[in-house]
């Protein structure tokens, strides 16, 4: 079973590094969720490689921010980032995913329009999407959106979970809803409209309700969020309610299943580990309410905690495993798998 993964953040987690160009930490090993042999081995054929800028050291950490309750927690919001220093970080880490492509020798390739993902699915290339997670890198005139379109940025996350001149994001809360905050700024708008022009996918995650709203009634192109879970099984600020998931399967769209501990499992305090089966729970309930043509895998992978029975893309298998005894045939799982990415990349992208 072939698997594409909705969202990675090994970009982020090598350019924090001392050596931030080392390609060996993606394409040889790597004690963490992700690497290069290990996703070959669980059968991983592409997915998106998410360009994230950290919050700046001057920021105090999340500890430093949460704030507990009776009911659950809080982490106090990010501020807006410095347009030069989130420039300047976008940039590394494409510089690093080009250089992957590079020392890939041919065994990884950045893709840009259907017929290369065709091709690398074909010839067992690993396909990567370059996916700009929060929009900061980019001015609020979008002067400089077709540099990163020529770079190869093929899928936008509007905001994180802070806010930025286009949009803002939800804090990391539970018990609490996406409705945040107000919707996209004119700037956010234009930017919307500018990506369907070129062909850019739009990704919600991270997005408050109101901006999720404003965008599905600019955009003519699928609704996505690439790492997300269900609002009905556990109300958190990062997941999607019934009315938006009917959004996005009344666009053609796809909901990429996070494998986070948080997203997945409900609780008073901020989770260490929740049960594998919990990823599967959000699956079933997802393609029980919109339809298995709109669910998906968006690992999160060195992002987040994820599932200790997991591991790592390693477990792919196990969940494989767990989806057919879920009671999903072949087909459904190929859909869920891998299919339903490709549909939505091809129906946004231009030829």
């Amino acid at each position: 079973m072939k698997i594409f993964d909705g969202h990675n953040d090994i970009l982020n987690k090598i350019t924090k590094t001392p050596d931030p160009l080392n390609t060996k930490a993606f394409l040889v090993s790597d004690p963490g969720h992700l690497d290069f042999p290990r996703a070959l081995q669980a059968g991983v054929m592409g997915g998106f490689f998410s360009v994230y800028t950290s919050d700046p050291p001057s920021v105090p950490s999340v500890q430093d921010r949460m704030v507990l309750s009776e009911e659950g927690y809080r982490i106090k919001i990010s501020p807006a980032l410095d347009y030069e220093y989130a420039h300047r970080s976008a940039l590394q880490m494409i510089d690093l995913l080009y250089k992957i492509q590079e020392d890939s020798l041919g065994q990884f390739k950045v893709i840009t329009n259907p017929s290369e993902l065709d091709h690398c699915i074909e010839n067992n290339i690993m396909a990567a999407v370059l996916h700009l997670e929060g929009a900061e890198p980019i001015l609020p005139t979008l002067e400089n959106l077709p540099f990163f379109y020529e770079k190869g940025m093929r899928s936008l996350g509007i905001t994180w979970s802070r806010p930025n001149k286009f949009g803002h994001g939800v804090p990391f809360a539970y018990p609490s809803g996406p409705d945040i905050g107000p919707g996209l700024t004119d700037a956010g708008k234009e930017l919307v409209k500018s990506c369907n022009d070129l062909g850019v996918m739009i990704d919600l995650a991270h997005l408050n309700e109101k901006g999720f709203w404003d965008v599905a009634e600019l955009s003519s192109h699928p609704l996505v969020s690439t790492h997300t879970a269900a609002f009905s099984l556990v109300p958190k600020t990062r997941n999607l309610t019934n009315e938006q998931l009917k959004a996005i399967a009344d666009s053609n769209g796809v909901a990429g299943i996070i494998f986070s501990v948080n997203d997945l499992d409900g609780g008073r305090r901020p989770k260490e580990n929740a049960p594998i089966s919990k990823i599967i729970d959000h699956i079933c309930y997802v393609a029980n309410l919109i339809g298995v043509d709109h669910v998906a895998f968006g690992s999160d992978f060195d992002g987040t905690k994820i599932p200790a029975e997991l591991g790592g893309v390693s477990g792919y298998p196990k969940l494989v495993s767990l989806l057919k005894e879920a009671g999903f045939n072949k087909q459904d799982m190929e859909k869920i798998c891998s299919q339903n990415w490709a549909r939505v990349l091809k129906n946004t992208w231009k030829s």
